[in-house]
């Protein structure tokens, strides 16, 4: 997995974002603005195509949404009244603008634009037999596979082309396509990803999530089913549901930490979501101590649902630094050991004399974790106590979400003392599974049936993860493109 920022390499990185537009006549400045506020899914590249009704235009770029359509010339490029756009975090294909999104190509019916929020999980064995029929790749990124089986597929409609192609892949995927006559939104049968249908006056608008409707004004009409394709055009929104039904298992990592605290993701306004899952956490592991203090930003709100619960005074010990370029300096070994100091500083004014629990979300290697003890004890904390607003995050993910293979994840290798002693903490607890559920509004977790995909916690998988199985995760495209 690339790793574009050499001070945050001890956290879980956001997937990506998508959004649409169709029948505004300002539809591609709307999705810069979407994109804006997505871009906290990711910030490696971006890229918007749009459409006037008779030419697709296009442009992408490297870095942030400012970095790329803060200027009037390129949004003036983008006409019509139609567009799509994406952030991306890679987690498959390496960091190349050949792999910036949404990819576009001209077919026999006209031209299709497509972009991805997820990972196909079988997208290897697939490339390797579209290869071995002709295809030639021109990007490492697996929504490439989508593209080619639309080429290949022998139905008659756009859609019907991306519904066969559709059935040939596995994985999570939240994708919005650009045809010349409409915008498509489509989320997996298992609604891993979250996808939102929304409005602005006579406009219809797909997102990733609500927050990017509220910036552009727009109204949430509602999320795009599992399994559901939307397909909007000059006669509306249509509806399909064209894949076998099956129970939903929504990824429950959107509300412990990828989606925007402001938004609100299947049915669940995500700062609520994360002080009751700080609530639970005050319920289940309580520690005799003076104050509370969040590890910035994403710790934030269950540290208030945890002070809260526990009433215990809410500090900000920890100030974050906002403004540390993800280029900043060359990073060296000592440079890298700075680097925690350069996103956060210690409060001594807070701190000094006092029994803390630090509130974060997750401990993925734990060495960032380390930084911030030593940060905390050196402001003169008499004792730290660490509390994880979710469960020990054993395994991999394979659905979009960039985590380290399982032999670095530290709760793969130590139990909870264990973690506790290398980080240095008094005391660490993390919540439980059905800690967590219960937060959610469910009933503690059925094995058999689990409302959410919690597979980074469990183990338990819902889709198949062929391509890893295999070994073939971090295959180059020399060996992707290799014959058989």
């Amino acid at each position: 997995m690339p790793m574009t920022d050499p001070f945050d390499a001890d956290h879980f990185h956001e997937e990506c974002g998508v959004f649409g537009v169709y029948g505004h006549p300002d539809a591609a400045a709307l999705t810069a603005l979407g994109l804006h506020a997505l871009q906290h899914r990711g910030q490696e590249a971006t890229g918007i195509v749009a459409y006037d009704g008779e030419q697709f235009s296009a442009h992408r770029g490297m870095g942030h949404v400012s970095d790329n359509f803060s200027s009037k010339e390129v949004i003036g490029r983008l006409r019509g009244s139609a567009a799509i756009g994406h952030v991306r975090y890679a987690t498959t294909g390496e960091v190349a603008l050949r792999n910036v999104q949404p990819l576009f190509a001209d077919f026999e019916f006209g031209g299709l634009a497509i972009c991805h929020n997820g990972n196909l999980t079988n997208s290897y064995q697939v490339r390797r037999q579209l290869v071995r029929r002709g295809s030639l790749f021109q990007s490492t990124s697996d929504t490439e596979v989508i593209v080619h089986l639309i080429a290949t597929s022998l139905k008659e409609t756009v859609v019907d082309r991306l519904i066969d192609a559709l059935r040939q892949v596995q994985g999570a995927f939240s994708l919005v396509a650009l045809s010349q006559d409409e915008i498509i939104g489509v989320r997996d049968p298992l609604g891993v990803r979250p996808l939102v249908l929304g409005r602005l006056a006579d406009a219809w608008i797909l997102a990733s999530e609500t927050c990017a409707l509220d910036i552009i004004g727009g109204e949430f009409v509602r999320d795009v089913a599992a399994g559901e394709i939307v397909i909007i055009g000059a006669r509306g929104v249509k509806s399909l549901l064209p894949f076998d039904r099956c129970a939903s298992r929504f990824c429950v990592f959107e509300h412990i930490y990828f989606a925007r605290p402001d938004s609100v993701v299947e049915g669940r306004s995500v700062y609520e979501a994360r002080k009751r899952i700080g609530r639970e956490l005050a319920r289940e592991s309580p520690v005799d101590a003076d104050i509370v203090v969040p590890v910035p930003d994403s710790g934030v709100p269950a540290a208030l649902g945890y002070a809260q619960e526990s009433g215990l005074p809410f500090e900000l010990g920890i100030i974050r630094n906002h403004y540390v370029g993800r280029t900043f300096i060359e990073p060296t070994d000592q440079i890298r050991h700075l680097g925690v100091r350069l996103k956060h500083n210690a409060s001594r004014a807070n701190l000094n004399g006092k029994r803390v629990i630090l509130v974060d979300d997750s401990i993925v290697r734990g060495t960032t974790s380390i930084k911030i003890v030593e940060m905390v004890r050196r402001a003169g904390a008499r004792s730290v106590h660490m509390r994880i607003s979710s469960p020990p995050t054993r395994h991999p993910c394979f659905y979009g979400i960039a985590t380290p293979e399982r032999d670095q994840l530290l709760a793969a290798h130590l139990d909870v003392e264990g973690m506790a002693e290398l980080i240095g903490v008094d005391s660490l607890a993390f919540l439980s599974i059905d800690g967590l559920y219960r937060a959610m509004g469910e009933p503690a977790r059925d094995d058999l049936a689990p409302r959410f995909c919690d597979a980074c916690f469990t183990g338990d998988y819902p889709i198949p993860h062929i391509d890893a199985d295999n070994g073939k995760v971090a295959v180059q495209l020399s060996l992707l493109a290799a014959p058989v």
